[in-house]
C-alpha cells in the first residue's frame, strides 16, 4: 500500500509538472521543435529541470538501496544502434508533429478531446507493433 501510494503521489507530481511547464501544449512545443522558424526556446529551461537534477540522482543513489520498492535501475547502457536511431527518429518525428509525446499525451486525456483520444490510441497501436516489425527488421539484417 505505501508504494502504490508513492506511486500515486509520484505520477501526480509528474502530470502536474507537465502541465505547469507547459509540455501538454502543443503548440509550445511544436514552438520549441521549430529552430529555422518562430523557435520559443522555453522548453529548454524544462529539458533542464529534468535532465540536471537526474544526473544528480543516478549518481547520489550509487551503492544506495530505495526507501520502498526494490532496487534503483542501473545506468542503461544501450549501444548506439540501427534500433535507437530509428527509434528516437520516429519518436522526434511524432513529437514535432503532433506536439506530444507518451506522458504528456496521457495528461492530455483529460483535455485534449477527440485529438488526444487518437493521438493515444495510434501511440498504443504504435507500441504494440514495434516488437513485430522490429523482428522483421532484424531478420533482413541478418540476412543482409
Amino acid at each position: 500500500m505505501l508504494r502504490f501510494g508513492f506511486s500515486l503521489i509520484s505520477g501526480a507530481l509528474f502530470g502536474l509538472g507537465l502541465l505547469i511547464s507547459g509540455m501538454t501544449d502543443t503548440k509550445k512545443v511544436q514552438g520549441f521543435l521549430d529552430i529555422l522558424g518562430a523557435w520559443d526556446p522555453t522548453l529548454a529551461f524544462v529539458m533542464g529541470g529534468a535532465l540536471v537534477p537526474m544526473a544528480l540522482a543516478w549518481r547520489w543513489t550509487r551503492g544506495r538501496a530505495p526507501l520502498v520498492g526494490g532496487a534503483f535501475p542501473a545506468l542503461p547502457a544501450a549501444p548506439l544502434d540501427r534500433n535507437l536511431i530509428l527509434g528516437s527518429l520516429l519518436f522526434g518525428i511524432g513529437w514535432a508533429l503532433a506536439g506530444l509525446c507518451p506522458g504528456p499525451a496521457l495528461a492530455s486525456l483529460s483535455f485534449g478531446g477527440a485529438q488526444g483520444l487518437l493521438f493515444v490510441a495510434a501511440m498504443a497501436l504504435g507500441m504494440r507493433i514495434a516488437p513485430a516489425l522490429r523482428l522483421v527488421l532484424d531478420r533482413r539484417a541478418a540476412k543482409a
